[in-house]
């Protein structure tokens, strides 16, 4: 199959590179871009514990140079893929959750002290569920500060629009309920609803698929599990 890839750089080369081992086109057309301009500052001179629910969060470290002495602090990772990111920056006290912001909460209940510990989310401009209201009513003091952006893409290229448009893909892959809210937004921006229709749309959970129903009806694949893994299991 041929397949349109909506993940942000550099994720998506490194999907496109594993649906090609496993056999199958790709298409790189991300529907969001990570920016690490107009963001908050990072001051870590009263923290006691960091927590990343996305890769760019630590990314943002490197980027206003504080992972150094970021890396000497405990940090709670989302998932195993933030976490090597977090090993790669030189962090060694890692504790990581099972993929999702709620199953990280009971992980930072359970190893931080909500006496003495702040917390430091290192968020984006967009936040999915309400992290750091959860660990307040736990008794913490979350700080939040806006470390990058995810900014949108205004429109397809026009080599994307052809393949849409001519048959040439086959499905899309669509890993958040955002990045789906906005290839709906382009496909009628393009008038390629039609064209949509044909397509096979491989979401990694109901809250993605849910952001398709402007396009409705269209063929829509859901993955057992909001995992990777479980979503590429549909491919065969």
């Amino acid at each position: 199959m041929r397949l349109l890839v909506t993940r942000p750089e550099p994720d998506a080369l490194a999907l496109k590179a594993r649906l090609e081992s496993m056999g199958h086109e790709a298409t790189v057309a991300p529907m969001l871009t990570v920016s690490f301009e107009n963001i908050d500052p990072i001051d870590l001179s009263e923290v006691h514990a960091l927590i990343a629910t996305s890769r760019n969060g630590l990314k943002a470290l490197k980027a206003q140079g504080a992972h150094r002495i970021a890396a000497q602090l405990p940090l709670f990772a989302v998932g195993e893929a933030t976490a090597r990111e977090a090993r790669a920056l030189g962090f060694t006290e890692i504790i990581t959750g099972g993929g999702s912001v709620g199953s990280l909460v009971p992980e930072i209940v359970a190893a931080a002290d909500p006496q003495s510990d702040v917390l430091m989310h290192l968020a984006g401009d967009e936040v999915a569920g309400n992290l750091s209201r959860e660990l307040e009513l736990h008794g913490f003091r979350v700080m939040q500060p806006i470390v990058y952006r995810m900014l949108p893409t205004k429109a397809f290229t026009p080599d994307i629009e052809e393949q849409i448009e001519t048959g040439e893909v086959d499905g899309v892959l669509l890993l958040s309920p955002r990045t789906a809210a906005i290839y709906a937004e382009l496909i009628g921006y393009h008038g390629l609803d039609k064209a949509a229709k044909r397509l096979n749309h491989y979401c990694l959970s109901r809250a993605v698929a849910q952001r398709l129903a402007a396009l409705a009806p269209v063929r829509i694949e859901l993955a057992p599990r909001p995992e990777l893994a479980a979503l590429l299991d549909l491919l065969g």
